[in-house]
């Protein structure tokens, strides 16, 4: 990838990144954008386009077409179209552009593939490699009991873990991200006992962030899905990502008859329409059998 060397460039990107982080986007979020925009400004100054007020539909559409010349998948090819779409916005309120060429650029065709849910024998699998680490075991416990973002769960404190007042009802309080509004998710008896085991060998700290480095300092996003990849990798689980454990969740959930608007309210879905998408994971067969197959969830 093409270093951004133009000063002006350089600048317009930082403050971009900045803006980003203020309006609290997650952090994968803002290593994304920054990462294709960076691209982006990188492939004009190459072509000696110093001034963005005359990069046209055209310009962009030629730089769509040459991100897929490079081999990046038309997923890849839409996350960055999304980025350029947010930058050029971004452009056009700061008074930089007169007019927004990005608003007119297409997202490329491509199949969506159904959410990935991980069987019986690979989430028991991973909760038997992961047990010999009580940080990653309770990490894993709490996404996969949960349904909580990676990030919300990076973003949890200490205060965080709270308990009803009569005492009977363990549940996180989850933070605002970006856009997402904060919500309370129960913790059943599996992810809080996970998470009272983790604190009993949660070294000494100043800081609140539950999930901790050796040091004490807040585990990143970036680390804890290194962590449960290597995990994934440990226990033979081929094709997966850290949102598998939020899918299985939704997926488990809807199998034992939860209705949609609970599972959508307690996973955090905007959109009712998102959460049904779930469905048809669970009508390939009867809901009988998909409840059987992750009772031990």
């Amino acid at each position: 990838m093409t270093k951004i060397t133009n000063p002006e460039f350089q600048k317009l990107h930082k403050n971009f990144v900045n803006e980003l982080e203020s309006k609290n986007r997650s952090e994968s979020t803002v290593i994304a954008y920054s990462k294709d925009i960076e691209q982006l400004l990188g492939y004009f100054e190459e072509r000696g386009v110093n001034d963005l007020k005359k990069i046209t539909i055209d310009d962009l559409e030629e730089f769509k077409e040459e991100m897929s010349k490079r081999g990046y998948t038309p997923k890849s090819v839409s996350r960055k179209i999304n980025s350029t779409r947010t930058f050029f916005r971004y452009l056009l309120e700061n008074q930089v552009i007169n007019e927004n060429p990005g608003d007119k650029l297409a997202h490329p065709m491509f199949e969506v593939k159904p959410p990935r849910v991980l069987t019986e024998m690979e989430y028991r699998a991973l909760r038997d490699v992961s047990r010999v680490d009580t940080r990653l075991y309770s990490i894993i416990e709490v996404l996969l009991q949960t349904g909580i973002r990676i990030g919300e769960l990076a973003a949890l404190k200490l205060e965080d873990l709270r308990t009803s007042k009569d005492g009977n009802v363990h549940y996180l309080y989850v933070r605002p991200i970006g856009n997402n509004s904060p919500r309370k998710v129960p913790l059943n008896k599996s992810a809080h006992q996970a998470i009272q085991e983790y604190l009993k060998i949660r070294p000494e700290s100043e800081d609140d962030t539950l999930f901790i480095t050796k040091n004490g300092r807040p585990l990143l996003v970036r680390n804890i899905r290194t962590t449960i990849d290597k995990a994934f990798e440990k226990a033979g689980i081929k094709n997966e990502k850290v949102n598998d454990l939020r899918n299985t969740f939704i997926a488990h959930h809807l199998a034992n008859n939860v209705s949609l608007v609970t599972v959508s309210k307690l996973v955090g879905h905007k959109r009712l329409s998102t959460t049904e998408k779930y469905l048809n994971l669970i009508n390939r067969g009867s809901k009988e059998d998909s409840a059987s197959k992750l009772k031990e969830l």
